[in-house]
């Protein structure tokens, strides 16, 4: 099990192990360590609203000029728009200053390599192996100099190009919009990039002041946005998390539309444009049951990866799919993004809108969801699962009672010490009963 890397990156408190100056100058120091062992020579660094970022990319920036880097700074960016600025040429590896949806307090470092991927295990565990050796020599980091990030606007100007030129802009001065940007990093985008579609969007929450990102708004809380948006009497509204890399979206009443939905608009939308070749989207074992029956019905089969927009892709790439995603909103266009891209996914839904000339309700009609409810445990630590035998008899006799027509799942979060219990099937009495017993299993097992 990897010490540093999560399921996104390496993630923590803002000022603590694994992001105090000193390891975050280490991180710096055995990316650049590896760069130029592998004749790479420039960076391209993005970083969020959090007060704590620029600290963070400025620590980073001083590491890799130790090993005569070259970096470029975008600023403020979203990690989809660091992930696309990676692939372009001139650049061999992007880094993403986030801790995406959690709270102001944490930070972390996402690493891209050359082609916009997030790293795959073996790269993120050989720096891993690096960090450490630094680490246990008694690395000291330098004085935080703040002169040493030079933000160079023009790449955001790119990204911003970029996505302009993912859709056709026809049909969206007739859409009533209503964009959250969450306080994050795609307050810096949002209002320029719909302006310049000609839709009439109304922005809201992007005013960071470093502590207030995901606060009460964005992804985490769309029911700020359905409430906006069925006031104001909007067409839709899009809802993006503090790195922009999510998307959720409310239709005109206000009905929260998830990834697993938006994913179902795409996919039926890719198939009857014959642009979804093979007829495959890559879910994740999290992905709803009512899911894969709404794609089966469409003609579309549902792939399952593990959590992770990373793996989702990894799936995408290994059976040829164009679409994939998360139920949280991560949604990978594989046409257009190697990652989870919150803008571009609102726009090719608004796109479809436009074109067909239908509601979002209407896109995604006849959808059933099956009752799911995920509970989230706190451990002390992260033992096997097989080793725990209540936990074991626990998930056995749900699986039991639900057959094929439910599922359990239960997994160690990659980013915080939280084991999550998910249970999913046609009667919600059972899911909530079943999975308050797994999660009282575990919480006698492991609990914090």
């Amino acid at each position: 099990m990897k010490k540093f890397f999560g399921t996104d990156g390496i993630r923590g408190v803002a000022g603590q192990f694994p992001l105090d100056r000193t390891t975050v100058f280490a991180i710096g120091l055995a990316l650049g360590e590896e760069m130029r062992a592998r004749g790479q020579q420039a960076v391209v660094i993005g970083e969020d609203t959090r007060e704590s970022s620029r600290w963070i990319a400025a620590t980073l920036v001083q590491a890799l000029h130790r090993h005569h880097v070259r970096v470029e700074h975008a600023g403020v960016i979203t990690t989809p728009g660091i992930a696309f600025l990676t692939s372009g040429a001139g650049i061999d590896a992007g880094v993403m200053i986030s801790a995406s949806h959690n709270p102001y307090q944490d930070n972390g470092i996402k690493i891209f390599d050359h082609s916009g991927y997030k790293l795959p295990d073996a790269e993120e565990a050989a720096i891993e192996q690096r960090l450490e050796q630094l680490l246990a020599a008694g690395l000291q980091a330098p004085e935080i100099d703040n002169t040493a990030v030079v933000v160079n606007h023009q790449l955001r100007e790119r990204y911003l190009n970029y996505l302009l030129a993912a859709v056709d802009h026809a049909g969206f001065s007739r859409l009533r919009l209503v964009v959250d940007c969450g306080n994050g990093a795609a307050s810096a985008l949002a209002g320029d990039l719909f302006q310049r579609l000609g839709a009439l969007a109304e922005v809201i929450h992007a005013r960071p002041d470093g502590r207030n990102i995901n606060l009460g708004c964005g992804a985490l809380h769309v029911e700020t946005l359905g409430e906006y948006v069925v006031k104001s009497g909007a067409d839709a509204g899009l809802a993006l998390d503090g790195d922009a890399d999510r998307a959720i979206l409310v239709d005109a009443h206000g009905h929260v539309i998830n990834g697993d939905l938006i994913m179902l608009a795409a996919a039926r939308e890719l198939r009857a444009q014959g642009q979804l070749q093979p007829a495959t989207v890559v879910g994740t074992v999290m992905s709803n049951l009512g899911l894969q029956v709404a794609l089966s019905a469409a003609g579309i089969s549902l792939e399952r990866a593990p959590v992770g927009d990373k793996y989702v892709l990894e799936r995408m790439l290994a059976t040829g799919a164009l679409l994939g995603g998360e139920q949280s909103g991560h949604v990978i266009f594989r046409g257009y993004a190697t990652t989870g891209d919150g803008l571009l996914t609102g726009l090719k839904i608004f796109e479809i809108m436009a074109r067909r000339g239908q509601s979002l309700a209407e896109l995604v009609a006849g959808f059933r969801a099956f009752p799911q409810q995920i509970v989230n445990v706190k451990v002390k630590e992260k033992l096997p699962l097989e080793t725990l035998p209540t936990v074991v008899a626990a998930i056995a006799a749900a699986e039991r009672r639900f057959g094929d027509r439910g599922r359990v799942l239960v997994r160690y979060s990659g980013t915080e010490k939280l084991a999550r219990v998910m249970v999913e099937g046609e009667s919600e009495q059972a899911v909530a009963q079943e999975a308050q017993t797994i999660a009282d299993a575990l919480r006698a097992s492991l609990g914090a």
